[in-house]
C-alpha cells in the first residue's frame, strides 16, 4: 500500500503497554515507508527522463518547425518569382504577336495596293485596247469624237474590295 505525506504524518503507530511503541508494527510502518517513497522516487527518476526526453524532442519539432517555416516562406518567394517571370514573358510574346500582326498587316496592305496599281493598270490597257478596236468602227460610222461617258470612265473612282476609296485611284 502506497502512503501519501499527509498519510504518513497522521499516522500513529499502535503503542505498547510501557508508553512506548510496538517494534514490530513501527518496523513494518517504516518499511512501507520506505517502500511508498522508493516507489515515489523511482517514478520521480522516471518522469524526469521523460520530461528530459521530452524536452530534446520539443527542441527538435522547433527546429524542424523553423526550417519548416523557412522552406514556406522560400517556397511562396519562389512561386511569386516564377508567376512574375511568367508574366513577363507572357508579355513579350504577346508584344512580339502583336508587333509580328502589324508587320503581317503592312504587308497584307502594301500587296493589296499593289494588286489594286496592277489591276487599275491592267485596266487601262484593257480600254485602250478596246477604244484601239472601237475608234475604227466609231470613225467609220460617225466620224465623231469619243462620247463624254467613255472619257469619263478613267475618271471613276476606284474602290477596293473593302469599299474604301483607293489610295492611288487615278
Amino acid at each position: 500500500m502506497a502512503l501519501t505525506p499527509v498519510e504518513i504524518r497522521h499516522l500513529t503507530p499502535p503503542r505498547a503497554t510501557f508508553r512506548g511503541y510496538k517494534t514490530e508494527a513501527t518496523e513494518e510502518l517504516l518499511e512501507e515507508i520506505a517502500t511508498s517513497f522508493e516507489d515515489v522516487w523511482r517514478e520521480r527518476a522516471d518522469l524526469a527522463d521523460k520530461v528530459e526526453q521530452l524536452e530534446t524532442d520539443l527542441v527538435r519539432f522547433r527546429e524542424l518547425e523553423s526550417l519548416l517555416r523557412t522552406t514556406l516562406v522560400s517556397a511562396e518567394q519562389a512561386s511569386v518569382q516564377t508567376r512574375d517571370q511568367a508574366r513577363r514573358e507572357a508579355e513579350l510574346i504577346l508584344g512580339e504577336a502583336h508587333a509580328e500582326a502589324r508587320e503581317i498587316q503592312r504587308r497584307a496592305v502594301a500587296e493589296n495596293e499593289r494588286l489594286e496599281h496592277e489591276s487599275r493598270r491592267l485596266r487601262l490597257q484593257l480600254r485602250e485596247a478596246l477604244s484601239a478596236f472601237e475608234e475604227p468602227e466609231a470613225a467609220e460610222q460617225d466620224g465623231e469624237p469619243e462620247t463624254t461617258a467613255e472619257a469619263g470612265v478613267d475618271a471613276v473612282e476606284e474602290r477596293s474590295w473593302y469599299g474604301r476609296p483607293a489610295a492611288d485611284a487615278a
